[in-house]
């Protein structure tokens, strides 16, 4: 199998590194590239390349709109191989193909034709799922001008075809398999855990996993977390686990061992809940172990996030009927459609959809093929009247969450879940079935379980929240917009019920009130001519004046105490406050004449009309019972300028986007969330086990104290069983510390000049940490060209055209490449081997000091609580350095102020050093191999 001549002849393959530094390659070789005549080639020429978008930034030009003269290689892997994994880059394809990973612009771009032949070679041999159907999606996306159309049909013409479809291929919603409904589970029992038991069952499943080597620690891990899995005696008493374990112990399998002999023996679900997308992954794969076939881990073992994260098959309809009429994204819809196909479970965000497919060309953000458009951000899910209902991605997570045994989900899901279903209960409305089932909880990277529950029991009315509640309640107003309000989602069930129509009617006459189409400019005009209409956009921009007087802009916004407040926004919080009120009561009354809807007609209402009935009851709860009052509650303290209450923190913060505002909100926060928390989630529950590399804090006198009081725990009766075990990695002859004494931290150039030569002495494999995105920004623009003069490519965070997932991906695919990042990287890292083999922090990470932190610091410990944020960040950053027995890694910090007591939480034997730039270049040449 050759490529078809239109890119074998006519489109040589281009490579651009950071730097830029580029190469071309024909079928005469590759050779290197003036950047010029790379930017010549590039806008002029038909032309192979990997990730268009970068290649163009890298060459300083606009990301190009797709064309017939540039064949983006990662548009052919999407087609080729939907749902499997590739990172974004010339290296990362030719890794995904089994290839060893080619160094250097010239390797990479002869690399790029010979993986594009393999994938059409593959395309030929066996097309999935079928060659008629990769054929009609081809064809279509062909129609639609795509480059590599041509190549991709005469490759699956060359072999017999079928059948052909009699549509456009892009129809997957009709060929996805549907979910069957099944009786409920009911409650789980009680049988007790021996924890020799669990001993066995980690023995097992290590030797499925061929790992035989014994691991003592991992072993008393699985007994002692089986204590989490007996029986409560008392409610609200759950057996509760603080469970530290170092990197290399391999918790994962060994609470895993536990939970599952407590979910076969008890017929229930334990949850797993995570801080990061990349672990839930994690933990599905290393669940293989239990279950072995593919079909049974896939009922077995459940990844569960919000239905945010989920592709919406009738979002998708209506998005490739849009592209097919040329108003949207054909190309991006067709991919989109191979990968929904293959896909394991309809995950967008961290699951198996390719995050880099929307980022490769310029296309207008309502028509790409994007998760921003293709999930159900909206809330509004019709539930049963949709016609993909029963093949409905989020539907088939929930159904199998009830039916798995181990549940994989996230922070953020458990607490906002169990929230929501405890103050349903409170008021006599049944709980979700879902998480009523929430009874053994794990919680993985439990260090972040204070940060997940400061951000799920928190309130915030914005100019952007509001809107959003304006939209779910009337649909869209402006032209082209997709979407359906509240009428177009209930009208047809209401039936003959005239009080359910009027409270529907008077909801969306009074969501009049809030913000509409174009808030933004009309709070926060560029010309600063403001034209608010409507009390809420009226209170947002009196916040504004608020903050403009009281505080001084930064890189980010601004932010001010919300008392005591202006005259100006005392008079317009009491009037947002009415105008919220007008939306709550009739939203209130419709949801009343629902239940009674379901009570009155429960003999004759038919699943589907009953299911769309308790989806909108479940948003009006939402809405109506939880979100607007949090809303007036704000607006009422400060309308009367009520004393600070010391649980909460209430604030006013604007949002800047290149220099300007683009919003405002008032924010109030739990001083202490461990009491939602708690009163939420931990009380509830049957047996909790929280665990992480760091939990414990070795500068105070009960090292698991700042963990109890960070996860809830000290709020319980009964002080929490504890655990803590080392690692078992010889860090004393694999790792070193340093801290540089003469570098100025608040000297870019400096900071620049000491992160290139340290890169440049590890010969790559660097990851360097800020704490401000300005400083990475400057850092970067001095590095790129010298590092890329010595062959070694930069990327970085909040300056490449991709998110943090797909940049760490080709972290840990180029073994040389090096990174720059804020705290999404350093807590989404898993990159064990060379990749990772030096990391350096630019400054101490202090907490940021804004008004939440003070009043925090306050409450915990003054100077301590600082020290202990701080101190924990760079134990975890530290902890992404040595993932594996064999791996050696420095860790510098280019902050001479840092303070000794910062590193105490390193592990035993990494001893710190402080030293000259010149010795710490020296070090880490000599130690590196």
């Amino acid at each position: 199998m050759t490529l078809s001549p239109a890119v074998t002849d006519f489109a040589p393959a281009l490579v651009v590194l950071p730097g830029p530094r580029a190469a071309v390659a024909d079928a005469a070789g590759a050779q290197a590239l003036r950047a010029p005549d790379a930017r010549d080639l590039f806008e002029t020429q038909p032309v192979l390349l990997a990730h268009a978008a970068m290649t163009a930034r890298r060459l300083g030009l606009h990301a190009p709109p797709r064309s017939p003269r540039i064949f983006d290689a990662l548009e052919l892997f999407a087609f080729v191989r939907p749902a499997r994994f590739a990172a974004p880059s010339a290296a990362g394809l030719a890794l995904a193909m089994g290839m060893a990973e080619p160094k250097g612009a010239e390797a990479q771009a002869a690399a790029l034709r010979t993986v594009c032949v393999a994938l059409l070679a593959e395309l030929a041999a066996t097309p999935e799922p079928s060659r008629e159907e990769a054929l009609a999606v081809a064809e279509t996306l062909q129609r639609g001008g795509w480059a590599w159309g041509s190549a991709v049909v005469g490759a699956l013409r060359s072999a017999p075809v079928g059948n052909a479809f009699r549509s456009s291929g892009l129809d997957v919603w009709t060929r996805i398999s549907e979910w069957e409904a099944e009786a409920p589970p009911g409650e789980a029992g009680s049988k007790p855990l021996e924890p020799a038991k669990a001993a066995e069952r980690l023995a097992e499943l290590l030797a499925r996993s061929g790992l035989v080597e014994p691991r003592p620690s991992q072993a008393e891990y699985a007994a002692e977390a089986a204590w989490s899995f007996q029986p409560r005696e008392r409610e609200g008493e759950p057996r509760f686990t603080l469970a530290e374990a170092g990197t290399g112990v391999g918790k994962t399998l060994a609470y895993l061992a536990p939970a599952s002999l407590w979910a076969e023996a008890n017929a229930g679900a334990v949850w797993v809940s995570t801080y990061t997308r990349a672990l839930q992954r994690q933990i599905e794969r290393e669940s293989r172990s239990l279950f072995p076939d593919e079909k049974t881990r896939a009922k077995k073992a459940v990844v569960r996030k919000g239905r945010e994260n989920y592709l919406c098959l009738l979002n998708f309809q209506e998005q490739v009927n849009a592209a097919q009429l040329g108003a949207g994204d054909l190309v991006g819809m067709g991919l989109t459609a191979r990968w929904a196909r293959a896909s394991r479970d309809g995950d967008m965000t961290g699951g198996d959809f390719p995050a880099w497919l929307p980022t490769l060309f310029a296309v207008s953000p309502a028509a790409a093929a994007s998760a921003a458009n293709l999930v159900d951000r909206r809330g509004e899910c019709i539930h049963a009247g949709c016609a993909h209902y029963r093949a409905c991605f989020v539907e088939k997570a929930i159904r199998g969450s009830r039916r798995a045994d181990i549940v994989i989900a996230n922070h953020a899901l458990v607490m906002t879940q169990a929230a929501f279903d405890g103050a349903r209960a409170a008021r006599g409305s049944k709980a979700d079935t879902e998480t009523s089932l929430l009874k053994r909880i794990v919680f993985d990277e439990g260090h972040h379980l204070f940060d997940a529950a400061d951000s799920a029991f928190s309130a915030a009315l914005s100019g952007a929240e509001a809107a959003e509640m304006r939209r779910w309640i009337r649909g869209p107003e402006g032209r082209g917009r997709r979407g359906r309000g509240l009428e177009a989602r209930l009208m047809d069930v209401l039936g003959g019920s005239e009080e359910a129509k009027g409270a529907l009617m008077d909801a969306s006459r009074a969501a009049a009130a809030l913000p509409g189409e174009g808030w933004s400019g009309r709070i926060a005009p560029p010309n600063g001519e403001v034209n608010p209409i409507g009390p809420i956009e009226h209170f947002l921009v009196a916040v504004l004046e608020q903050l403009r007087a009281r505080s001084a802009p930064s890189e980010v916004g601004m932010e001010c105490a919300a008392r005591p407040a202006l005259d100006l926004v005392r008079q317009t919080a009491r009037e947002a406050s009415a105008a919220l009120a007008g939306v709550e009561a009739p939203l209130l009354a419709l949801a009343r004449r629902l239940e009674d809807l379901l009570d009155a007609e429960a003999a004759t209402l038919g699943p589907s009309e009953k299911a769309r009935i308790e989806g909108a009851l479940r948003g009006l709860d939402k809405r109506a019972r939880m979100t607007l009052p949090a809303w007036r509650s704000m607006l009422r303290a400060i309308d009367e300028d009520a004393e600070d209450d010391p649980d909460f923190v209430d604030w006013f913060d604007a949002t800047f986007l290149y220099g300007r505002v683009v919003d405002a909100a008032c924010r109030r926060h739990w001083v202490d969330p461990t009491e939602p928390l708690t009163n939420a989630v931990i009380a509830p529950a049957h047996g909790v086990l929280v665990t992480s590399a760091t939990l414990t804090d070795p500068t105070l006198d009960d090292p698991f104290a700042l963990a109890e009081m960070r996860t809830g725990a000290a709020r319980l009766p009964e002080r929490p069983k504890t655990m803590k075990l080392a690692s078992p990695f010889d860090y004393a002859a694999n790792a070193r510390a340093l801290v540089v004494t003469d570098v100025g931290r608040d000297d870019p150039r400096q900071v620049a000049a000491a992160m290139r030569e340290l890169f440049l002495a590890a010969g790559g494999g660097g990851l360097g940490l800020f704490t401000a995105i300005r400083r990475l920004k400057a850092v970067h623009e001095r590095i790129a060209a010298p590092l890329a003069d010595k062959g070694l490519a930069l990327y970085a965070q909040h300056v490449d055209p991709l998110e943090v997932g797909a940049l760490v991906d080709i972290f840990r695919a180029e073994e040389d490449a090096c990174l720059l990042g804020t705290d999404a990287v350093r807590d989404g890292v898993d990159v064990p081997g060379r990749s990772l083999r030096l990391l350096v922090f630019d400054r101490v990470p202090w907490p940021r000091p804004d008004l939440l932190h003070k009043a925090r610091r306050a409450r915990f410990g003054n100077k301590s609580y600082d020290d202990a944020v701080a101190r924990a960040r760079i134990a975890q950053a530290f902890g992404r350095l040595i993932r594996r027995a064999d791996d050696k890694g420095v860790f510098v910090m280019l902050d001479a102020s840092s303070p000794s007591r910062l590193f105490s939480s390193l592990p035993e034997g990494v001893e710190l050093k402080r030293v000259s730039l010149v010795e710490a270049i020296e070090e880490v040449a000599g130690f590196l191999p």
